[in-house]
């Protein structure tokens, strides 16, 4: 299967989408400490925006509009990774955490990339 523009832009929506889910259910399981409340808010906040952003620039009004939006994603995925490393969470949930910050450091190279194959 050859994959168009299009599907690589749908793969990379469907990674952010999936990363996102991935942080809600992460949070849900997190013991309810009076810090991990509010880190868990600002958490889910920048996880959801890293493809909220990249779908924006998908959709951008021309290439600084574009370039803007995956900066913003990159910038996302950094504050997603700093608040998974600040939550507290259980012996049993430190895989999943791993995890996590791989993603969002992943991510965060991918838009770099896209960042300067663009400009």
């Amino acid at each position: 299967m050859v994959k168009t523009q299009n599907s690589k832009q749908y793969d990379l929506e469907e990674r952010t989408f999936v990363f996102a889910k991935r942080v809600r259910d992460y949070v849900a399981k997190i013991p309810k400490t009076i810090t991990n409340i509010e880190f868990s808010r600002q958490l889910i906040r920048s996880a959801g925006s890293v493809g909220a952003n990249y779908i924006e620039a998908n959709e951008s009004l021309g290439k600084k509009d574009f370039l803007m939006k995956i900066k913003i994603s990159r910038k996302e995925a950094k504050e997603s990774r700093y608040w998974l490393k600040l939550a507290e969470a259980r012996r049993d949930q430190d895989k999943e955490k791993e995890s996590l910050i791989k993603e969002s450091t992943e991510l965060m190279n991918i838009f770099g990339s896209i960042l300067n194959k663009s400009q």
